[in-house]
């Protein structure tokens, strides 16, 4: 089994304030610490049992820069063997799009099975990279999954609809299937792990060497348009009842009635 799985380099936004800039159509990531998207990090956990339990190989894809070498060495150390980074500034990444057309000419050229990625961006909230893929390269796929079993030149994969609905698919290989968090539970790289990834051939490609034009996923192809970026002013309407508790129960049960909520 062949499998290739699709990461991003994300900032952690929990922490920093966020700042927009001048420009106002970017913001200022100069305090971010940043790391794998959190269901990247699922899918790499599950192409990696996928490996354990079928035997194989993974390799990682990704976009970014040389910093995030080493989100990549450490999906490496947790089972992946090889990796592929695409680095050209001349990529509009704010298009899912045009990220999907990225990676397929990074992908073009490899054998695989299966392609895992993550269901979505917590960067910027995006859910269609992995299914723009699938189109991209001409195959099958599945969103949301929350589990994957693999068969005979196809996988059953269970599919998290809305209401908490599942709904289960049998898809042929080869596929591109977006990974839902909570489908496992992402393992620690071990020390000996780390050590071994630093061994991993970690391939650092333009899109002049995959033979992407640049015309295609600049920004002038993009059909996406960030217009203005701005931080949402938070108002406050709550209303604290004073008083004994009869008192804050009948306030509440009249704000209640006049409000039309019982």
């Amino acid at each position: 089994m062949k499998t290739l799985v699709c990461i991003k380099y994300v900032p952690d936004t929990s922490e920093a304030e966020v700042k927009v800039n001048p420009d106002g159509i970017s913001v200022d990531d100069s305090r971010f610490s940043f790391d794998i998207n959190d269901s990247d990090n699922y899918a790499v956990e599950e192409s990696v049992l996928i490996k354990e339990a079928q035997g194989g190989e993974v390799t990682v894809f990704s976009i970014g820069p040389k910093k995030s070498d080493v989100m990549i060495r450490m999906a490496m150390a947790k089972g992946c063997d090889q990796a592929v980074r695409v680095e050209d500034d001349r990529i509009a990444g704010h298009d899912p799009l045009m990220v999907a057309k990225t990676l397929a000419g990074a992908i073009k050229g490899h054998e695989f099975d299966l392609i895992m990625t993550g269901c979505v961006a917590v960067d910027d909230g995006h859910m269609a990279t992995g299914a723009a893929l699938a189109e991209e390269l001409g195959v099958n796929h599945a969103t949301m999954v929350k589990k994957v079993e693999v068969g005979d030149g196809k996988v059953t994969v269970h599919r998290e609809l809305e209401g908490g609905m599942l709904e289960s698919v049998e898809v042929e290989l080869p596929a591109v299937l977006t990974i839902q968090t909570g489908i496992n539970e992402p393992r620690y790289a071990p020390i000996r792990g780390i050590r071994q990834a630093q061994k991993k051939e970690l391939k650092v490609v333009s899109l002049d060497d995959i033979g992407v034009d640049p015309d295609s996923v600049g920004s002038d192809a993009s059909q996406v348009v960030i217009e203005k970026l701005y931080i949402p002013e938070v108002e406050s309407t709550a209303e604290f009842l004073e008083g004994e508790p009869e008192e804050k129960a009948e306030k509440l049960a009249s704000i209640l009635v006049k409000g039309g909520l019982v």
